[in-house]
């Protein structure tokens, strides 16, 4: 009893020492959470799920990729864009604006507008009809946006989101690019031979490329708008028009490789861009995984085959002209024709997409953009 008494005092002697003398747990300091680094130099903006509504290519979001440090993942930007059950709709497009400080992404049922330096959601447009690959104004202020494979090409205020015209007349709308002048946009439905050309300071149709031999799919033209190079349903290989005359001027096949059925987009060629320099055409070749490069004068030598890791469906460049992007995920070196590195995200998958985009960045803000598409950056 007694053993157990002094046992009772000792216990409350200690707890009277402890609070006079202030001996409690240590407190923990809190360290406030750190801003993330600003963006300053040069980054690949990669919009997923951008090969269908895959998610096994990168899941969902906008990744961030540094290319002066070797296309390292910088970090992934939540973005929006489902379908009605809920699940992440597939990128059908991806453009930038740089007073805007924004980019672009098209999904199947939107049209969203991303502020580049906060990462937030800016605004989203639910388009009736849909969306396809779209196009911003070398100004930044213009959209145009094709319906998803229907019969127009909406005109769209860039800051807004606001209509301001619809273009009507087509059959299945869908690929878009912007001529760097800015007078011009090109506009391809994958149900016509033909290539429209719209005056933007109208907004209305003036001219038609073409007939090609069958369904224009991908194209990309040259920095002076007087050439335009096309894939075509059923064709490994591509064929090439005047801007100015409207005519096809050749077709050019690839040689020395079958032309199987491919997995995805129905056509043996899905995707061809043009160096910055022009001076070489690289064109996508689905069944062989393959891309192959051709020398852009006529007769237009076939010059050399790049193996991939998959199924390439869409190919753009640096604006430099350094380093090529095809859909497959691969860094390759334009001059050498090696693959420098994988594109991987946050967890090391590897990632691929048929929309990209080089962004050009200082605190922050963006200075300068490349294109989604491989559009030739010689305008004289």
């Amino acid at each position: 009893m007694k053993t157990r008494i002094n046992l009772i005092i000792a216990v409350v002697l200690v707890c009277i020492i402890h609070l006079s003398t202030g001996w409690n747990e240590p407190v923990k300091e809190i360290k406030a959470k750190k801003a993330p680094a600003a963006l300053n130099g040069r980054y690949l903006f990669v919009a997923v799920p951008g090969i269908r509504d895959y998610l096994g290519y990168g899941g969902h979001g906008l990744l961030v990729f540094d290319i002066t440090n070797g296309h390292k993942f910088v970090k992934r930007i939540s973005t929006q864009g489902m379908h009605p059950n809920g699940l992440p709709s597939n990128v059908k497009g991806i453009a930038a604006s740089v007073p805007l400080n924004s980019v672009y992404i098209t999904t199947w049922e939107s049209l969203q507008r991303i502020d580049i330096g906060t990462g937030k959601l800016v605004w989203e447009k639910l388009i009736p009809g849909g969306c396809d690959r779209l196009a911003v104004s070398p100004d930044g202020k213009t959209i145009y946006l094709p319906a998803f494979e229907g019969h127009t090409w909406t005109v769209v205020d860039a800051k807004t989101g606001d209509v301001i015209k619809q273009l009507d007349g087509f059959n299945k709308s869908h690929n878009t690019v912007y001529g760097l002048s800015g007078d011009r946009v090109y506009m391809s439905d994958i149900a016509n031979t033909i290539v429209k050309v719209a005056d933007t300071k109208t907004n209305q149709i003036i001219s038609q490329i073409g007939p090609f031999s069958a369904p224009v799919r991908p194209f990309t033209i040259n920095g002076a708008e007087t050439t335009i190079y096309v894939n075509c349903n059923d064709l490994l290989g591509f064929e090439v028009g005047d801007l100015k005359t409207g005519q096809r001027t050749a077709k050019v096949v690839v040689q020395g490789w079958e032309k199987g059925t491919v997995r995805r987009h129905g056509c043996p060629s899905h995707g061809i861009g043009l160096t910055p320099d022009e001076k070489e055409i690289w064109v996508c070749d689905g069944f062989n995984m393959r891309m192959h490069v051709f020398a852009n004068k006529p007769p237009y030598q076939q010059l050399t085959t790049i193996p991939l890791r998959d199924m390439p469906g869409w190919i753009t460049f640096s604006k430099d002209g350094k380093y090529a992007y095809p859909s497959s995920g691969e860094v390759l070196d334009t001059k050498t024709r090696k693959v420098l590195t994988y594109l991987t995200d946050e967890n090391n998958n590897a990632v691929g997409s048929e929309k990209m985009i080089e962004v050009f960045m200082a605190n922050n803000n963006a200075t300068s953009i490349a294109d989604q598409f491989g559009v030739g950056r010689i305008t004289k």
